[in-house]
């Protein structure tokens, strides 16, 4: 298996396979349908990799990652750590509580400074969107930048195992021709606020799904009209027509203003109650990205019942995907067998 990399607006080249690669992987915008689905069918080997007793292999050794996250973070930030020690890579974790950012450090500075050190790839989380953009111009040209969220703007790499998880449900593996034909995903809750949503937008559209967004119109971002996507308010009326229910976190730390009445009301709404569940075909797929607000989004014990819930399985997958894009990116050409 031959390493390539993931194409960018800005730095477009084409591997042996004919897919277009690059060196950073900054949205899922920015990648086209061949290499989303190249890095979901290389997915499926790490899958299998990670199911036996020792699930390692050479692939990165030598790499140093380091993860550099300006804002909290437990799941993303773990699947990353653990992708990269399962490809033999070394860790450089910072953590901004404990860094010269308290001491009024830069971005930029941090990034010079950890770059001296010697590493090869920065995963990069901030809250202003667009700084894993602004990183790529400060990095050495052999550096790679990965997303890993910014603002409410992306988070690539949260859209691509939540593809590979509905692939790998339906069809158990995504395999070379990935296709979410035929399948119709309502987008629940505060889309305004999701990075997640934007990339599950543009990734599940690739891949030919019908997407719904259902919110309150307060939750919708602006000019909502210029994404491929139906927009619903009513929750109820389209849940016995949805293929996958798609929930995401009210993000009270973003909300600057009252766009809810009161969680009850959110609740009463557009969370997935037990009543709601009973509308569900058995069938039909549930996810979440996490950390869930329970009795918010969705009640307390309905994941634990639901024969589609998938919440666990998205994040094994994480960590599966993140190998997929980290070997894409900094392979040495290893064969990961």
């Amino acid at each position: 298996m031959t390493a390539t990399e993931i194409p960018t607006a800005d730095d477009v080249a084409v591997n042996d396979n004919g897919v277009a690669v690059g060196r950073h992987l900054l949205s899922v915008a920015e990648i086209g349908g061949d290499a989303i689905r190249e890095i979901l069918h290389l997915t499926d080997r790490f899958v299998e990799i990670g199911k036996r007793n020792i699930p390692k292999v050479p692939a990165l050794r030598g790499k140093t990652v380091c993860t550099l996250f300006f804002e909290d973070s437990t799941r993303t930030r773990m699947s990353f750590e653990t992708a990269a020690k399962r490809l033999s890579a070394d860790i450089t974790s910072f953590s901004v509580s404990s860094s010269s950012v308290n001491k009024g450090e830069s971005v930029r500075d941090t990034i010079e400074t950890v770059q001296a050190m010697g590493v090869d790839a920065f995963v990069v989380r901030h809250r202003s969107a667009g700084v894993p953009w602004q990183v790529t111009d400060w990095v050495e040209p052999h550096v790679s930048v990965i997303n890993a969220g910014d603002g409410w703007h992306a988070h690539p790499t949260q859209g691509l195992l939540d593809a590979y998880t509905l692939l790998q449900a339906r069809a158990g593996e995504a395999g070379p021709d990935a296709s979410l034909d035929g399948l119709h995903i309502g987008l629940v809750g505060d889309i305004k606020h999701s990075r997640v949503a934007r990339s599950d937008v543009e990734i599940f559209t690739a891949l030919g799904a019908k997407v719904t967004l259902i919110a309150p119109p307060t939750l919708l971002p602006p000019a909502v009209e210029t994404w491929n996507v139906e927009v619903s308010h009513d929750f109820d009326s389209m849940l016995p027509q949805l293929d996958v229910v798609a929930l995401l976190r009210i993000q009270k730390e973003r909300m600057v203003e009252a766009l809810i009445p009161s969680i009850k009301e959110y609740v009463d709404g557009y969370g997935l109650t037990p009543e709601r569940v009973s509308l569900i075909r058995p069938d039909v797929f549930i996810t979440h990205p996490g950390p869930m607000n329970r009795g918010i989004e969705v009640a307390v014990d309905v994941l634990e019942h639901h024969p589609g819930a998938l919440v666990t399985r998205q994040v094994t997958n994480g960590v599966a995907v993140r190998m997929a894009v980290l070997f894409l990116l900094l392979g040495s050409g290893v064969d990961v067998t």
